[in-house]
């Protein structure tokens, strides 16, 4: 099987000291490709850095450290065929670590320099709908994906009907807050399923054993998908066949060049 992670944090400094081994556990477990998240201007810079896909663009938890330079910075770092995507960005109105007010700024920034560019946008949203669908129906966006998706169904359908991917995480194999997903994840068009990491948040639970310090990585992917694929009721081989090619659409991969194995942090 060859899968695609569409969302890992390998700038994270869990990752710092290992990060080419991890990407080779997860080349070793089929996981072809690895879109890297971009969380902030600097974030985003390292990113690309390590010689794979990547995003770039700015938390909603940062939106107060935004100023003049971000749009033009960022615009500079996605002119590069290997950023895929403007994001993370969105709202976060669970933490409230920025203003509200900023984050819908520099959130409706981040959406204009994505239509801008012609990128697909990484979408975060936590405790925000439905003015997080406002913004994006007010804006016209239809090529994203709401990352990490958490919700409820009324939330789902109002993503659906946008147009929107949605991506999956470890959040399913929780059997404490992601059993709804079980049955949610039934809901989304088999066109519009993307799978994702999150690493090195969101380890799922139900894994045997346990990794060290429960920080996630790209190659427990295969594990989601199997969780995925159960909650269907469909062969792993054919769930992995489909976000593969969904990931490769929205984020028009074979359009970038192929992502190479990185031997540690790269300048940018």
């Amino acid at each position: 099987m060859q899968l695609v992670d569409i969302g890992a944090n390998l700038t994270h400094s869990a990752f710092r000291d290992d990060v080419a081994d991890v990407i080779a556990r997860a080349r070793a477990a089929g996981v072809q490709d690895i879109i890297v998240t971009g969380t902030s201007v600097e974030e985003s810079r390292y990113a690309l850095g390590l010689q794979l896909f990547s995003t770039a663009g700015v938390h909603p938890h940062h939106a107060r450290e935004c100023g003049p330079e971000t749009i033009p910075a960022l615009k500079e770092i996605a002119a590069h065929p290997r950023v895929v995507a403007i994001g993370e960005c969105g709202l976060d109105f669970n933490r409230n670590y920025s203003p509200h007010p900023d984050q819908e700024k520099w959130f409706v920034a981040q959406l204009e320099l994505g239509l801008e560019m012609g990128k697909p946008l990484f979408l975060h949203s936590r405790d925000a709908h439905p003015r997080f669908a406002e913004i994006l129906k007010s804006h016209s966006v239809k090529t994203a994906v709401a990352h990490c998706f958490t919700g409820e169904k009324e939330e789902l359908h109002a993503y659906l009907d946008l147009g929107l991917y949605i991506g999956i995480t470890g959040w399913i194999c929780d059997e404490r807050r992601g059993r709804h997903l079980l049955e949610l994840v039934r809901d989304i068009p088999r066109d519009k399923l993307l799978l994702e990491t999150d690493s090195p948040y969101l380890t799922p639970r139900d894994m045997r054993p346990q990794p060290k310090a429960r920080r996630n990585e790209p190659a427990f992917l295969p594990h989601i998908l199997r969780t995925v694929a159960g909650a269907l009721g469909r062969p792993a081989e054919e769930v992995a066949a489909e976000t593969t090619r969904n990931a490769r659409q929205l984020f028009r991969l074979h359009e970038s060049g192929s992502s190479t194995a990185a031997h540690g942090p790269l300048a940018a």
